[in-house]
């Protein structure tokens, strides 16, 4: 059963109060520290002289939290920038709203969810804020069916007519066994490449073998994979760094994956007869050490490993992705610096070659850090300079790949001319990170070409049927023709 708004928003606020749980109580517990740490007692016994009556305080409450976080910013500010912050005071008015039980549109429902993931994120709540990403998807897929089934229902007087003595498109076109047994989830028909990388979600998506099996192999993709595979075979030719700048929603984190699946160490005869050919006449090395960075979804407040390893910095994760404990010792002095490592990036690099080195949405990470001198990450202006380090290594190293994701440019005021969206860029801080990261990368980056709009459709029907007999390709043809007349 399909959920309501309302359900959305109070869900998002019971993963909200998750979150920032340890996160509020932490810093409160120290900001109050010659009251022994009991904060709530404190902010009572204020609000009691203030009110004249004594309400009990709940510190999982996210109204409260939410509080905490914009009256008391001072106890916050070094953990969260004021822009960050303002991201509970939005939702303050928000939880306002639903415990008044008001009325939530569709867009009201992107905004809160979008709203707690990110404040999620800055708190450092990965976890609750993956939780909150793939129910905005979710939302976002049913609004969008929603819409499409809307506009179907416009033309079906016409299309009916046509489709009279057809038969029933499932015996002509199957679908896979998740969509026809209504197992699809719609919140995973987007591709993430955090969670691939940890070897979360579905079977099409984390399975090398499936995922090349439903998957499309567009003239760019397919280039972009040999290119890959030149690269980190030894061929000095190869071009060493890719920039996968498109529009969004132009494919750039499913050839990620692509990437990522094809040096997995899966077998190539088991990737399909595509792969294989594109891989024929080159052995792949038996491990290519791979590094999935998504600017999202790394905290610049920094984060603790499973080992105990605490990682400060992009570099510190790049490299404790590469080599775990023994890779992250290279540039341990610059992670808990916060410094560029620089020369020690072409140790690194040369150390776990063949390597290959995936980074998308760096302008959201990077924007995080205008303004802030604070961060455990680094400042914004030595995010850049570690960018021109990393690509100099890439290209001196052999074996070594460095494919980045940075969003088409984006002009405000002509944004059907620049081909840009804002949603990746992400205002003026953005906007000054991808300046910044261009700047550095196009000098030295090939440009990667994106599928072309006739390769759509086989992409989508890929993804969602098996493969038709020879007859069923003609009655599809032949219903084709017919419904053109429509369009």
């Amino acid at each position: 059963m399909a959920s309501s708004n309302r359900d959305r928003v109070g869900r998002g606020f019971e993963l909200l109060s998750d979150g920032l749980a340890p996160f509020v109580d932490t810093r409160m517990s120290l900001a109050f520290a010659q009251h022994g740490g009991d904060w709530i007692a404190v902010i009572t016994a204020r609000d009691t002289a203030q009110h004249g009556t004594t309400r009990v305080l709940n510190p999982r409450d996210p109204a409260l939290q939410l509080r905490m976080i914009t009256e008391e910013w001072r106890v916050f500010k070094d953990a969260m920038s004021r822009a960050q912050q303002s991201f509970a005071s939005e939702l303050r008015d928000t939880r306002n709203r639903w415990a008044h039980n008001e009325t939530f549109t569709n867009d009201d429902t992107y905004r809160a969810l979008d709203s707690m993931e990110r404040l999620l994120t800055a708190a450092g709540a990965t976890t609750q804020a993956d939780q909150v990403r793939r129910m905005r998807v979710d939302h976002q897929r049913e609004v969008y069916e929603a819409e499409t089934r809307r506009m179907t229902r416009k033309q079906d007087s016409g299309i009916h007519a046509v489709g009279q003595g057809l038969r029933p498109w499932r015996e002509v076109l199957a679908p896979h066994d998740d969509v026809a047994t209504g197992n699809f989830s719609a919140s995973e028909f987007a591709a993430n490449l955090h969670l691939v990388a940890r070897g979360e979600g579905g079977e099409e998506y984390v399975d090398p073998v499936e995922f090349f099996r439903r998957t499309y192999l567009t003239e760019g993709l397919r280039d972009l994979l040999e290119r890959a595979v030149r690269r980190v075979t030894g061929d000095a030719n190869a071009k060493p760094i890719v920039n996968l700048q498109t529009n969004f929603g132009g494919g750039k984190t499913h050839s990620m994956l692509a990437l990522w699946h094809l040096f997995s160490g899966t077998p190539v005869p088991s990737l399909g007869r595509e792969v294989a050919e594109l891989v024929a006449g080159r052995t792949l090395p038996k491990a290519v050490h791979r590094v999935a960075l998504v600017g999202q979804d790394i905290s610049p407040n920094g984060s603790v490993k499973d080992d105990g390893t605490t990682v400060r910095t992009m570099w510190g994760e790049l490299a404790w992705q590469l080599g775990g404990r023994d890779g992250f010792d290279l540039v341990a002095r610059d992670d808990r610096t916060g410094t560029n490592p620089g020369e020690a990036l072409r140790t690194l690099l040369s150390r776990y070659a063949p390597c290959l080195i995936l980074i998308d949405e760096w302008v959201a990470y990077a924007r995080q850090l205008w303004g802030r001198e604070d961060l455990p990450a680094g400042t914004f202006d030595t995010q850049f300079t570690f960018a021109q380090a990393l690509t100099e290594a890439v290209t001196t190293v052999p074996g070594a790949m460095l494919v980045i994701s940075i969003p088409a440019s984006h002009d405000p005021d002509r944004d059907g001319e620049s081909g840009g969206s804002a949603i990746e860029v992400g205002g003026p801080n953005g906007q000054e990170a991808l300046q910044r990261l261009q700047n550095v990368v196009r000098r030295v980056a090939d440009q990667w070409r994106p599928a072309n709009s006739e390769e759509s459709f086989e992409i989508v029907r890929r993804r969602l049927f098996t493969e038709p007999s020879a007859q069923a390709r003609s009655e599809i043809a032949a219903v084709a023709r017919q419904f053109a007349q429509f369009y």
